[in-house]
C-alpha cells in the first residue's frame, strides 16, 4: 500500500490548502505561485515577534499585581495605587510613539526601526527586572510601552507591505492573534515563576525577536518610494524567490508611487475632506468604545478580579483559561471576519460583552451586600469573564482595528492612523489609571454597570453610524464614506 504523504491527491489538497511548498515532493520543480509563499510567512511571522513582545508586556500585570503588592515579592513597598501606575505608564509611552513613529518608519524603514525598537524593550525590561524602587518601575514601564505601542503601528503596516494581496488578510491577521498569543504565555509562566523570573524570560523574547527578524527583507514599497529600485528587487526576490519575475510587481509599486506623488494634495484639504471627517468619526468612536468597554482593566487585573470574586478556584489558572479563550477567538475571527462581515461581528461583540459586565457587576453586588449569597454562584464570574473575552475577540478587539486601515485614504493613512492609535491608547491610560480608584470610589458592581451601560451605547453608535465594508475596494469605500470626485478635484487645484 503506497504510504498517505506519497499519494498524490493527498498532496495536491495540502499544497491547496496550506499554499507554502516551494517544491514538488516528487519533481523538485516550483509549483506556481504557491512557491512564493512560504518566505512571505516566514517574514511575516518574523514580524509579529514584535507582537507577541507586546502582548507579554499587555499582560504582565495581571500575574506581577498581586506579588508585587499583597505578596511584596519585591523589597520595596508597592500600594495598589502606586501598582495602578506601574500599568498605566506603558500605555502612556505607547500613547506618546504612535505620531513620531509614523515619521520615523518613513525616514529610517520598517525593517531597521523594528530593529531598533529591541533596545527599548531590552532597557525597560532590565530596569523592571532589577528596579530598586517604585520609581524605576514607572520609567521601566514607559519606556516598554514605547517599544510596544511603536510596534503595534510599524509591523502591522510591514506585514501588509510584504504580502501578496491574495494572502494579505491572512498575514495581517496574525499580529493581533500573536498579541493574544503573548498574553497567554505570560499567565502561563507568571502560575509557576515569581515576578524576576518571568520578567527575565519576557526580556529575552524581543532579543530573540531582533536576532531572527535580522535576516528578513526590507519593505519593497518603502525601497520604492524611496529610489532604491536595486534593493527592491532583491527584496522582491526574497519574498518571492529568485526565479520570479518581478518586473510587473515592480511597475506596479512604481506607477502607485508616480499616482502618490502626482495627485498629492496639502494634508489640510485631505483632512478636510467629507469622507475623511466621518471615517474619523467612526475610528475614533470605535477605538473609544473598544477601550471604554473595560478590556483593558480585565486583561491587566484579571487575577485580582478572580481572586476579589473568591470562587474556589485558583485565580492564575483562572487567568490562563481566559487567556486561551481570548486565542481560540481571535482565531476564529480572522477565520469569519470576511465572511459574516464587520458590523455583524461589532454588533453581536457589543451586545454580549454588555451582558457579561452586567452579570459580573451583579455577582459582586451580591457579594458585597451578602458574601453566602453567592457561595453556589462562583462559577459566574469565570463564566462571564471567559465571554466577555471571547466576544470581545471577535469583535470589538480586533475589528476597529482592521477597519481603520479600510476607512482612511491612502493619502491621510499616514497621519489619520496614528491619530486614532493615539486615541486609543490614551483612552487605555484612562482606564487602566481610573480602574482601582473605581472600585474605591463606586464600588466593584457599579464600575462594571458602567462599562456595560459605555458598551450598549457603543452598539448603538455600530447600527447607526458605522457601515459594512466586507468585500469592497478603497475606492468604494471612499465613495459610500462621501468622498465622490473630491481627491481628483483637489489634484487640480
Amino acid at each position: 500500500m503506497k504510504p498517505l504523504i506519497g499519494n498524490s491527491a493527498f498532496r495536491a489538497n495540502h499544497q491547496r490548502l496550506f499554499g507554502i511548498f516551494t517544491k514538488d515532493p516528487e519533481t523538485g520543480r516550483a509549483m506556481g505561485s504557491e512557491a512564493r509563499k512560504l518566505p512571505q510567512y516566514i517574514a511575516a511571522l518574523s514580524a509579529t515577534g514584535g507582537a507577541l513582545a507586546a502582548g507579554i508586556l499587555l499582560g504582565w500585570t495581571s500575574p506581577a499585581g498581586p506579588r508585587l503588592t499583597t505578596d511584596k515579592e519585591y523589597d520595596f513597598e508597592i500600594t495598589s495605587e502606586q501598582f495602578s501606575w506601574v500599568g498605566a505608564a506603558m500605555t502612556l509611552g505607547a500613547a506618546c510613539v504612535c505620531i513620531p513613529i509614523g515619521f520615523m518608519i518613513d525616514w529610517l524603514g520598517r525593517w531597521l526601526t523594528m530593529l531598533l525598537l529591541v533596545l527599548p524593550f531590552t532597557l525597560g525590561w532590565a530596569l523592571l527586572i532589577w528596579a530598586q524602587n517604585v520609581e524605576m518601575m514607572y520609567v521601566a514601564r514607559f519606556i516598554l510601552g514605547v517599544s510596544g505601542g511603536a510596534f503595534c503601528v510599524t509591523a502591522p503596516m510591514y506585514t501588509g507591505e510584504i504580502a501578496d494581496k491574495n494572502i494579505r488578510g491572512t498575514l495581517g491577521s496574525f499580529f493581533q492573534l500573536m498579541v493574544t498569543v503573548g498574553i497567554l504565555f505570560i499567565y502561563a509562566i507568571g502560575y509557576g515563576l515569581n515576578v524576576f523570573q518571568m520578567s527575565i524570560i519576557s526580556g529575552i523574547v524581543p532579543l530573540v525577536f531582533g536576532v531572527i527578524f535580522f535576516f528578513m527583507p526590507e519593505s519593497p514599497v518603502y525601497l520604492v518610494s524611496k529610489g532604491r529600485t536595486e534593493k527592491a528587487i532583491k527584496s522582491i526576490q526574497w519574498l518571492r524567490g529568485k526565479d520570479y519575475d518581478y518586473n510587473s510587481e515592480l511597475a506596479e509599486l512604481q506607477a502607485e508611487q508616480d499616482r502618490n506623488q502626482a495627485n498629492k494634495v496639502s494634508l489640510a484639504s485631505a483632512l478636510s475632506r467629507k469622507s475623511t471627517i466621518r471615517a474619523l468619526f467612526i475610528s475614533l468612536g470605535l477605538m473609544f468604545f473598544q477601550q471604554l468597554s473595560g478590556i483593558n482593566a480585565v486583561i491587566f487585573y484579571t487575577t485580582d478580579i478572580f481572586r476579589n470574586a473568591n470562587t474556589g478556584i485558583d485565580e492564575s489558572l483562572s487567568t490562563i483559561v481566559v487567556g486561551l479563550m481570548q486565542v481560540i477567538a481571535t482565531l476564529v475571527s480572522v477565520m469569519v471576519v470576511d465572511r459574516l462581515g464587520r458590523r455583524i461581528l461589532l454588533l453581536a461583540s457589543g451586545a454580549i460583552m454588555a451582558v457579561c459586565t452586567i452579570l459580573m457587576g451583579v455577582y459582586f453586588f451580591l457579594q458585597k451586600r451578602n458574601v453566602n449569597d453567592v457561595d453556589n454562584l462562583g462559577w459566574l464570574p469565570i463564566l462571564s469573564l471567559c465571554l466577555f473575552i471571547i466576544m470581545f475577540s471577535l469583535g470589538f478587539g480586533p475589528v476597529p482595528w482592521l477597519m481603520m486601515g479600510e476607512l482612511f485614504a491612502t493619502d491621510v493613512k499616514g497621519v489619520a492612523g496614528p491619530i486614532a492609535g493615539t486615541t486609543n491608547w490614551v483612552l487605555a491610560f484612562i482606564v487602566t489609571k481610573t480602574f482601582n480608584n473605581l472600585l474605591d470610589g463606586i464600588g466593584t458592581a457599579q464600575t462594571f454597570w458602567l462599562f456595560s451601560g459605555i458598551t450598549i451605547i457603543g452598539t448603538i453608535f455600530v447600527f447607526f453610524a458605522v457601515p459594512e465594508t466586507k468585500g469592497k475596494s478603497l475606492g468604494e469605500i471612499q465613495k459610500l464614506l462621501g468622498e465622490k470626485d473630491e481627491r481628483t478635484e483637489e489634484a487640480k487645484l
